[in-house]
């Protein structure tokens, strides 16, 4: 296992914080109390985070013990569950609302908004994040690349390896663009793009094995003897998955509250302060990997992290929309919810383009930042009402292709990267992907 020198005490603090957290969501859901919609938000929010950041910890730990394949399987469910679990609060209710009417007009549009903001957060921040911190962090401590993993001050460089995220990630996006052009997510997508998870994962187990790269608390309860890592890890599985699903709900209900009480859209809130909750603790990992010069490690994870929730979370959607519907036909898409499907798959591609020669500059990371914040101040806008909604839906679209444009534009030059990649990521041996990492 590979970690820094650890302050104990420090770590424990840590821990203690993240289980803190947890208490007061879990007392007023046990309780059965209805607070103000903003304690509630506040409440049930730092319990999603709380647990995340628990089940981070032991999803990383759980290396130790099990077999590499299952980990990794382990591990890619592990990750999106804080956020599928919020998701599957507005895409159940949509399902039985349309069971109910026949329509889902109150949480039919809340019903991708958690993924598309989640996804759309992921890229637009977590990946510059990284790269800004860890390019810096090797400038500042004039870090030459080899105890950088890579790392310049310019550039972020990834692994020969590294190519199976980004032929996964490719294909995803690419089927990602026809979602937009559907009035229906249908079971049909979600078979492709589970589909494409599987075949992943599968490409994913023949990796191989190594000793797991554990920062802060996780290294802590890692260096401890077998059997009381163990118990911790477990114990901790089982105290964040308990606390997600008691708090999941109300902190979805909380949000709808929220933003009736304060007059601000509900979609709006949806879309970003629920991913902010659940993706908080995986950001946070990946821009400590870059500030103890990591960055590889830091921003593969995100890399693996968007593949995951590009198929797998997307893909259970219609899944569960239909259970709670009776029906089989999937889950209904509105102008809006196309609208943000195709932003997503946008920036996807873009994100694709920049990672096509497996190094992602400063510069790209700028961009990528730039758009997002355009993002941000579109939603605010049209929030505050400077915007009509026909002129925030143009935005919107605007910004998905300028993604596009920018993508073509890197893809003139690193096409033939990219398509290297894909054949390395699809088809190359992982032996001989691995002697070519340990040659460099």
């Amino acid at each position: 296992m590979d970690s820094p020198n650890l302050n104990a005490g420090r770590q424990i603090v840590f821990m203690a914080l993240a289980l803190l957290a947890t208490f007061p969501g879990v007392f007023l859901r046990l309780t059965g109390t209805h607070p103000d919609p903003i304690l509630g938000a506040l409440a049930y929010g730092l319990a999603i985070v709380g647990a995340a950041f628990i089940l981070s910890w032991a999803a990383e730990v759980i290396q130790l013990d099990i077999a590499a394949g299952l980990a990794l399987a382990l591990l890619a469910l592990i990750a999106i569950l804080p956020e599928y679990a919020v998701d599957f609060v507005f895409t159940a209710k949509a399902g039985q609302e349309f069971a109910e009417t026949g329509q889902s007009s109150q949480y039919g549009p809340l019903a991708l908004a958690n993924m598309t903001g989640g996804n759309q957060l992921l890229i637009g921040l977590g990946w510059p994040l990284v790269i800004l911190i860890g390019t810096w962090r090797v400038k500042k401590m004039g870090a030459a690349p080899a105890d950088a993993e890579g790392t310049t001050s310019e550039e972020i460089h990834l692994s020969r390896g590294q190519s199976v995220d980004i032929a996964y990630l490719t294909i995803a996006s690419l089927y990602g663009l026809s979602l937009f052009l559907k009035e229906t997510l249908t079971l049909v997508d979600a078979a492709i793009l589970i589909g494409i998870y599987v075949l992943y994962l599968r490409r994913l187990s023949g990796a191989p094995p190594g000793a797991p790269h554990l920062v802060g608390p996780s290294a802590f309860i890692g260096a401890l003897p077998k059997r009381a890592r163990r118990i911790i890890n477990y114990a901790g599985f089982v105290v964040a998955a308990g606390v997600i699903l008691l708090c999941a709900e109300p902190f979805a209900e909380s949000i709808i509250e929220l933003g009736a009480a304060i007059g601000v859209s509900e979609f709006l809130l949806v879309k970003w302060i629920a991913p902010t909750a659940s993706e908080a603790p995986e950001l946070l990992v990946a821009t400590l990997f870059a500030w103890r010069l990591a960055s590889r490690t830091g921003l593969g994870a995100l890399v693996s992290s968007k593949v995951n929730q590009w198929t797998l979370l997307v893909g259970t959607l219609p899944i569960v929309f239909s259970i709670f519907a009776g029906v089989l036909h999937g889950l209904p898409l509105d102008t809006v919810q196309r609208v943000e499907l195709f932003v997503t798959a946008a920036q996807s591609v873009f994100a694709v383009a920049i990672v096509a020669s497996r190094s992602v500059s400063r510069r790209e990371a700028w961009v990528m930042l730039g758009l997002f914040v355009a993002q941000l101040a579109e939603s605010g806008l049209a929030e505050l009402g400077h915007i009509s909604e026909e002129a925030s839906a143009n935005a919107r679209i605007g910004v998905g292709i300028v993604f596009l444009l920018a993508a073509a534009w890197v893809l003139r030059r690193d096409f033939r990267s990219l398509a290297n990649n894909m054949r390395d990521g699809l088809r190359t041996p992982w032996d001989e992907l691995a002697r070519d990492e340990a040659a460099a």
